[in-house]
C-alpha cells in the first residue's frame, strides 16, 4: 500500500485477514469514487513461491478479473498509469488535507 501511495493514489485497506489455506493475502481499492479500482495480491494459487494480482473495476478499464503475474508492485503501478487510474489525490472526494470544520462551526451547524 505504501508503494502505490508514494506514487499518488488514494488505497483504502479493504481485507486483509484470508485464511490460511486461501491463495489471497490483501485486498484494496484504488481511487475510490473514481475508478475504484480493486487490487487482490495472491501467493501460491497455481504455484508455489508465484505471485499474482488481480484487478477488478466492474470492466470498464480492465477485463473482468484482469490478473497479472508479477511480484512488482511498479507493474501494477504501470498498469494502473497506461489505463488512466487517477493518482492525483486532490481530485479524489477521499482526498485527506480537504477542509474540516473546527469545534465553532460544527456547533453552529448543529444548533
Amino acid at each position: 500500500m505504501k508503494r502505490l501511495r508514494d506514487n499518488g493514489f488514494i488505497v483504502l485497506k479493504v481485507f486483509n485477514a484470508y485464511s490460511t489455506h486461501d491463495p489471497r493475502r490483501w485486498t484494496v481499492l484504488i481511487d475510490p469514487g473514481g475508478s475504484s479500482v480493486f487490487i487482490t495480491c495472491f501467493t501460491n494459487k497455481d504455484f508455489m513461491n508465484d505471485v499474482m494480482f488481480e484487478l477488478n473495476d466492474g470492466g470498464l478499464l480492465f477485463n473482468k478479473n484482469y490478473s497479472i503475474k508479477t511480484d512488482s508492485i511498479e507493474v501494477i503501478i504501470k498498469y494502473l498509469l497506461e489505463r488512466g487510474v487517477n493518482n492525483d489525490p486532490k481530485k479524489s472526494p477521499f482526498y485527506a488535507d480537504r477542509p474540516k470544520y473546527n469545534c465553532e462551526e460544527s456547533q453552529k451547524i448543529q444548533g
